[in-house]
């Protein structure tokens, strides 16, 4: 893992200096807080797993009318940040194999911190609106609940299960990950607008 070139403050600020919405900022910051759960939980390097869940849509505030650009203008600003190679394929993975991007749809996810990523930002949508069903309330969510509203396809219809199921390619069940990111998304919910 190379060495990061901005500090968490100075990517929240710059995530900030852009129109975005307080559901997009709450996306960044769990998907932010998930990563961080899963490098403790293997052992790697939680500032870098943390900036790749903080900055995985950094262009989306710029690109979210042009879907076919998300991830590719997210290059450019990250290497103009002074990101290297690695981080700058690791976030753009997570939009490998899009149908709406054309020239990242033929890629695939091979690496563990790149089925981690996927699964993380995908997984937030399903937490945050179970969490919002339950009145905003995810102190007291259980992984139970969690697993029959991921069953039930209709619930958070947008979110893509086989994505989310992707974190088993990186050797992690799927209820460990479920109890993890319920875990992990309490640890930031003052931040994200839930109790």
């Amino acid at each position: 893992m190379s060495k990061l070139p901005i500090s968490r403050e100075e990517a929240i600020e710059f995530l900030k200096s852009m129109p975005q919405q307080d559901s997009d900022m709450n996306h960044y910051l769990e998907t932010e807080a998930i990563m961080r759960a899963l490098a403790r939980k293997f052992s790697e390097d939680e500032e870098y797993w943390g900036m790749l869940g903080l900055l995985h849509d950094v262009d989306w505030a710029l690109t979210k009318e042009d879907v076919g650009s998300h991830g590719i203008k997210a290059a450019e600003i990250l290497r103009e940040k002074g990101f290297d190679d690695e981080f700058v394929e690791i976030i753009q993975s997570h939009v490998y194999a899009n149908e709406l991007i054309p020239s990242l749809k033929e890629r695939k996810r091979e690496t563990k911190i790149q089925h981690c990523l996927i699964a993380s930002e995908t997984f937030t949508g399903i937490i945050y609106a179970y969490a919002l069903m339950r009145g905003k309330d995810i102190s007291g969510m259980e992984v139970k609940g969690l697993k029959k509203k991921f069953k039930d396809k209709r619930f958070a219809a947008n979110c893509n299960r086989e994505l989310v199921r992707e974190i088993e390619l990186a050797g992690l069940p799927l209820e460990e990950f479920f109890a993890l990111s319920i875990e992990a998304v309490k640890g930031i919910k003052e931040q994200i607008g839930l109790e």
